[in-house]
């Protein structure tokens, strides 16, 4: 497991909200996990199709899309679509 893979409990002490979702991407493609919302974002890790991920209930908006905040098991940012959430 990378730095970047590792969730610091110092991290987690201030996130409130949230609530567990499976990653579905809809095909055989991992979902690539950002470094802030935005497809230009630096990716910091992915995950597999029906891993369980925390969100922290922070969303935005960029390049079009609709971004979830997660906290694990990697902290990061994602479509918001491929954890269910349809706008």
């Amino acid at each position: 497991m990378s730095d970047k893979e590792i969730i610091k409990e110092q991290e987690l002490e201030n996130v409130s909200g949230g609530e567990y979702c499976t990653v579905n991407t809809g095909d055989s493609r991992d979902a690539a996990i950002r470094s802030y919302p935005g497809l230009n974002a630096p990716v910091v890790a992915t995950l597999h199709n029906g891993t369980v991920a925390c969100t922290t209930g922070a969303f935005d908006h960029a390049d079009g899309r609709t971004w979830a905040e997660i906290y694990s098991p990697v902290r990061g940012w994602i479509k918001a679509s491929i954890l269910g959430y349809a706008w």
